[in-house]
C-alpha cells in the first residue's frame, strides 16, 4: 500500500450540510469598508480571526478576485464567500474514549471507532464524538458553530479510521481551505462483494438525494453532484475482494453509493446492498446459528495526507485497519484464496 499521495484540484468540495456558500451585494453605505470588519459585523457568528484567514485562504472573493484582509470594499461590489452554518446550541462532555493518533498544538488527529457519530444533531445529543472532544481537549476550533467544535470534516457511524479535529479557528480555516480546494487526499479500504473485473479503474457518476428514501443516497444522472471514486484491487478472493479507494469528491456516503453502482456493496452495508457474512458461508460449510464475522460496514479510513496548519508542511496520518476487518480478511485469505 502506498504511503502518500498526489493532491488534485477543483472547487466547492467542503463537507455537505456544514458550510454555506454566500453571495452578498455590498450596499451604498456599508457600516465597515475593510472586507473582514464588513464580514464580522454580518456574519457574528463566526470568529473575525476565522474570516481573516478564510480571507487569506481564498475562501472569499470579491468582485470574483481573492483579496488582502485590509481591502477597501466598495458600494455595488459581489462577495461570494464560504463559512460554516450557525449551529447555536451547548455540547455536553462525556467522558467517551478515543484514540489519539496525533496531537499537537494545532490539531488532533483520531480513530474514529465504529458506531458513533461525529456531531449532535435533532433527536441524537449525546454519545457523538464532539461529546467526547469537548470532555477531552481544552481548546478546540469553534468554526463550526457549538454544534461541531473543531470538526473539519465526517466520516458516517459505522466508519472506522483517521479524522482531523481543529484546535482553533485558524487551523480550521486552513484546513477547510484544503478541503474546499480538494487538496487532502483520503484513503479508504473496503471489503466489498465480487471483484472488479479491472484491477483498477475510475468511477464518475453523479450523486443526490434518493428520490424516494430521505436517508439515502443515489445515483442522480440529471440532478446530482459530480461525484469521483478511483479504486484499486488490492486482494481478490473468491467471491470478496479488497479495495482501496480514493474519493476525489466528498459527496455523501459516496464511496458506498459507487460500490453498489458498479455491483459490488461493501460486506454488511445493508443500506447500499451489502450483506452480513457469516462463518459457514466462507468455509462453504452447511448454514448454522453463528454471528456474523463483522457486524457494520466493511469500510475504513484508512490514511489522510494535508498541508499540516501550523508548519504548512505535507503530513500523512495512517490508521490501522479495524480488528473486525482483520478477522474477516483473515478468514477470507485461508478459505477463499485463489
Amino acid at each position: 500500500m502506498p504511503t502518500q499521495a498526489g493532491n488534485n484540484h477543483a472547487n466547492m468540495d467542503l463537507p455537505e450540510g456544514s458550510f454555506q456558500h454566500l453571495t452578498i451585494h455590498v450596499g451604498d453605505n456599508p457600516k465597515f469598508r475593510r472586507i473582514d470588519k464588513y464580514l464580522h459585523g454580518r456574519y457574528s457568528h463566526v470568529s473575525r480571526s476565522f474570516i481573516q484567514e478564510a480571507i487569506r485562504t481564498g475562501l472569499v472573493k470579491v468582485d470574483g478576485r481573492t483579496v488582502k484582509c485590509n481591502y477597501q470594499i466598495q458600494p455595488g461590489q459581489t462577495i461570494e464567500l464560504i463559512l460554516p452554518l450557525r449551529q447555536p446550541s451547548h455540547i455536553e462532555p462525556e467522558d467517551i474514549p478515543i484514540n489519539i493518533l496525533h496531537e499537537d498544538e494545532d490539531i488532533l488527529v483520531i480513530n474514529k471507532q465504529a458506531g458513533i457519530v461525529v456531531h449532535p444533531a435533532r433527536g441524537n445529543m449525546h454519545g457523538t464524538l464532539v461529546n467526547a472532544l469537548v470532555h477531552y481537549a481544552s481548546t478546540l476550533s469553534s468554526g463550526l458553530g457549538p454544534f461541531r467544535p473543531g470538526i473539519v470534516h465526517r466520516l458516517d457511524r459505522d466508519t472506522t479510521g483517521v479524522m482531523v479535529v481543529a484546535k482553533h479557528e485558524i487551523a480550521q480555516a486552513r484546513l477547510a481551505a484544503q478541503f474546499e480546494q480538494r487538496k487532502v487526499e483520503k484513503v479508504y479500504i473496503a471489503i466489498v462483494h465480487g471483484a472488479p473485473q479491472l484491477d483498477a479503474d475510475r468511477i464518475n457518476a453523479p450523486l443526490g438525494v434518493h428520490p424516494t428514501i430521505r436517508e439515502r443516497h443515489a445515483i442522480r444522472p440529471e440532478i446530482g453532484k459530480p461525484a469521483i471514486t478511483d479504486y484499486k484491487v488490492l486482494e481478490r478472493f473468491r467471491g470478496f475482494a479488497l479495495l482501496e479507494l480514493r474519493p476525489k469528491t466528498g459527496r455523501t456516503h459516496q464511496i458506498r453509493v459507487h460500490l453498489a453502482y458498479i455491483k459490488h456493496p461493501i460486506v454488511s452495508d445493508l443500506t447500499y446492498g451489502g450483506c452480513l457474512v457469516y462463518p459457514w458461508q466462507v468455509k462453504d460449510q452447511q448454514p448454522k446459528v453463528e454471528d456474523p464475522l463483522i457486524q457494520r460496514c466493511a469500510l475504513h479510513a484508512w490514511q489522510l495526507s494535508f498541508l499540516h496548519p501550523g508548519t504548512q508542511g505535507p503530513v500523512t496520518f495512517e490508521a490501522p485497519i479495524p480488528q473486525d476487518m482483520q478477522e474477516l480478511l483473515e478468514m477470507l485469505r485461508q478459505y477463499r484464496a485463489l
